[in-house]
């Protein structure tokens, strides 16, 4: 019986650990030209936690409208989004992305 304990705590805590996606509101923009990040060329979608710059894997940066768009496009502009997803490799991974300013 305790064998079987010790198992089902193991999976837990796996499972628990596993799971580090999470909801949360960030501020998103162009990499290269609003979060000056220069690890990639050309524009790319990029998210800001905690003062830290990742881009983003699982969305683009043109599918939200013109990313040159001089009131609402990503180059130009920092917009506030509600995200899904995680952190992996120094990049975030975006499950769902929803611009909270439309």
């Amino acid at each position: 019986m305790k064998n079987i304990f010790l198992v089902y705590v193991f999976f837990f805590a796996v499972s628990c650990a596993s799971n580090s996606s999470k909801k949360q509101i960030v501020e998103l923009s162009c990499g290269q030209c609003q979060f000056d990040m220069t690890s990639q060329k050309g524009c790319d979608l990029a998210v800001r936690i905690n003062d830290k710059s990742y881009f983003v894997d699982g969305a683009d940066i043109d599918d939200f409208g013109d990313a040159h768009d001089e009131h609402s496009g990503f180059c130009e502009v920092i917009r506030k989004a509600e995200v899904t997803g995680e952190i992996i490799d120094n990049r975030f991974k975006a499950s769902s992305v929803k611009l909270l300013d439309q």
